[in-house]
């Protein structure tokens, strides 16, 4: 194996989510180990503090060594953001991001690597222009679509994204 995919699906979703799927069907086909932590336990209390709990299992999923991506949706994509601050990552690839959340007093942050963004232009959870602020701060790819928060009528362009920032990494 490449290396191992953490895939984090959104708050009212689950592992076998869609947009996660298509992403590990992507990382199989590429070599790559791929592991969707199941957060509705912790998602059912509706409670802010449950990020903190939700970014750990994030991290405990994640292999102790080797090459370690994370990725997600939503709230998926938040907590990806918080491992890869707690876990050494070679890539964060995130989908429908929120750079906050009302109520959870820390400031969004994620490690300096190579990051792919795709968000819907039309996302009314999570404002697109502090989207655009947050990627041009750090310098990462981001796609912008026509589309709301789901993403659903770019699952496979979220997939082909993903593909080619394995690729990249492998080459």
């Amino acid at each position: 194996m490449k290396g191992t995919i953490i895939l984090s699906h959104g708050l009212e979703s689950g592992p076998d989510a869609t947009k996660v799927t298509a992403l590990a069907r992507v990382a199989d086909e590429l070599g790559w180990a791929s592991v969707r932590p199941d957060y509705r336990d912790l998602d059912a209390s509706r409670d802010v503090e449950a990020i903190k709990a939700r970014t750990a299992r994030a991290v405990a999923a994640a292999p102790a060594a080797g090459r370690v991506i994370f990725a997600g949706s939503s709230m998926g994509a938040f907590i990806s953001g918080f491992a890869s601050m707690q876990r050494e990552c070679a890539a964060l690839f995130l989908m429908a991001l929120p750079v906050g959340i009302e109520g959870y007093v820390f400031e969004y942050n994620a490690a300096t690597v190579p990051s792919v963004l795709v968000h819907g232009w039309r996302d009314d959870l999570c404002p697109v222009n502090a989207v655009i602020e947050f990627a041009r701060e750090r310098g990462d790819t981001l796609h912008l679509v026509n589309d709301d928060h789901r993403l659903g009528a770019h699952v496979d362009f979220c997939a082909e994204a993903f593909r080619q920032l394995l690729r990249k990494l492998d080459a």
